[in-house]
């Protein structure tokens, strides 16, 4: 077997959700273009279009579906979207969704931390779970890959609820690998750092956005590329036994930690 074998998905089933942007739309091309039928999966199906039309054009198979992540009757209805169309069950999954929240502890509120805990924490929960007791009743081996944020390894001013968010998905990841080790499942996080996407760009350009990314090692933020290979490997054979682990793609930057 040729090494670069190891990384190839041909014969799996990838469920992105958050695909219709940044992230996890360049996700969904980059896990077609390895081998993998796509399920591309948003709020919105109708911006998931265009994706599903590059990713065909590039000789790939790919599937929009409408997935609210706070909605379980929306997850289980994706899941069942996906078997339909491929006739398989999804064996990856990269549990995208998230929402951000900048707002000084002082002044949240309750609907502040349900908005923040619903979609970031409670809706990567459920999504793992469909899917993985759709595995375990097929008894097929799979790989969750749940993406965290190096703020969930540590702390940020004015960030209080999100950092939360994303620490639960830490911890849960370890817990979930656990639980899931004797069913052939791997269950992985990536704790992204500073990304150039559409909520951080316009910071960057500025005095404060550039005197910031000349502090951290990298002297730049990531691109959305620099996630792929990270995700393709956990996703893959290639990681056949890397399980429970919370990866950062951060240039460093947590390395600078003390």
């Amino acid at each position: 077997m040729h090494d670069l074998s190891l990384f190839s998905l041909e014969g799996s089933v990838a469920l992105v959700t958050g695909a219709s942007s940044g992230i996890g739309h360049e996700v969904a091309i980059g896990l077609s273009r390895t081998g993998a039928k796509v399920i591309a999966a948003a709020r919105r199906e109708d911006r998931l279009v265009s994706l599903v039309e590059k990713i065909e054009q590039q000789g790939g198979e790919a599937l929009a579906v409408a997935l609210d992540v706070t909605q379980r009757d929306s997850i289980t209805h994706a899941f069942d979207k996906a078997e339909e169309k491929f006739g398989q069950p999804v064996n990856v999954i990269v549990n995208n969704a998230g929402v951000g929240m900048a707002k000084s502890i002082l002044n949240v509120e309750k609907e502040d931390i349900d908005h923040v805990m619903n979609t970031n924490f409670t809706g990567v929960f459920y999504v793992a779970q469909e899917g993985a007791r759709r595995l375990v009743a097929a008894q097929a081996a799979g790989s969750i890959i749940n993406i965290a944020s190096i703020l969930g390894m540590g702390g940020k001013k004015a960030h209080t609820i999100y950092c939360a968010s994303k620490a639960a998905v830490v911890n849960m990841t370890r817990s979930m690998a656990l639980d899931l080790q004797s069913k052939n499942i791997r269950v992985n996080a990536i704790a992204p750092g500073w990304f150039d996407t559409e909520i951080t760009h316009d910071y960057f350009q500025t005095e404060d956005g550039q005197n910031f990314l000349q502090q951290t090692p990298a002297g730049r933020p990531g691109e959305v590329k620099d996630l792929i290979g990270p995700i393709i490997m956990l996703a893959s054979d290639a990681g056949v036994f890397v399980n429970g682990v919370t990866l950062p793609v951060d240039g460093a930057h947590t390395a600078t930690w003390i």
